[in-house]
């Protein structure tokens, strides 16, 4: 005879362990699309989260190269899909289920796409904010491109006199 101790002693097992299955086949899945997916390093912008509630991290906008005829109204606002050109992120005009958006602006005299979509990059307690960086340093952040949806962040790293260098940010 089976006592209730028992039985909810087994119920809560499968529980955690249906908890245990869905962790580990999300994390599956976001390993196999690293491997499998593009890859790119995009230059970032850091933004001020404001959000202290999510812990510690860095804000990102990330750019891309525009291609194609991107401006709605004179303006990008529109719907965009994110691929790997020469070693460069590209932001092509794309139907509504991209489910990304990015916005034209014009930085030094060059148009760059930028994606509507922050990237949030979680850094350690211990680590001091990669985002502020000194004057000549760029940060920029490296990505893989999910077959739908916005980039996810992998590492980061700093661009200076035009030498792209990881950061260790562990």
């Amino acid at each position: 005879m089976i006592t209730p101790l028992a039985l909810s002693t087994r119920k809560g097992l499968l529980v955690a362990a249906l908890h245990v299955a869905i962790v580990a086949s999300l994390g599956a899945k976001l390993l196999v699309d690293r491997a499998t997916r593009p890859r790119v390093w995009a230059r970032a912008a850091p933004v001020d989260p404001n959000l202290p509630i999510r812990g510690r991290y860095v804000r990102l906008n990330v750019e891309a190269v525009p291609s194609g005829d991107l401006r709605v109204g004179g303006q990008l606002s529109a719907w965009i899909a994110l691929s790997v050109r020469d070693g460069q992120l590209v932001a092509t005009p794309a139907g509504d289920a991209s489910k990304v958006t990015a916005r034209l602006v014009d930085r030094g005299g060059q148009r760059v796409a930028i994606v509507n979509e922050p990237l949030a990059y979680f850094i350690p307690e211990h680590v001091a904010d990669p985002s502020r960086r000194p004057a000549g340093e760029e940060l920029w952040v490296e990505v893989t491109l999910p077959r739908a949806g916005a980039p996810r962040p992998i590492r980061l790293g700093v661009q200076k006199d035009g030498v792209l260098t990881p950061l260790d940010v562990k």
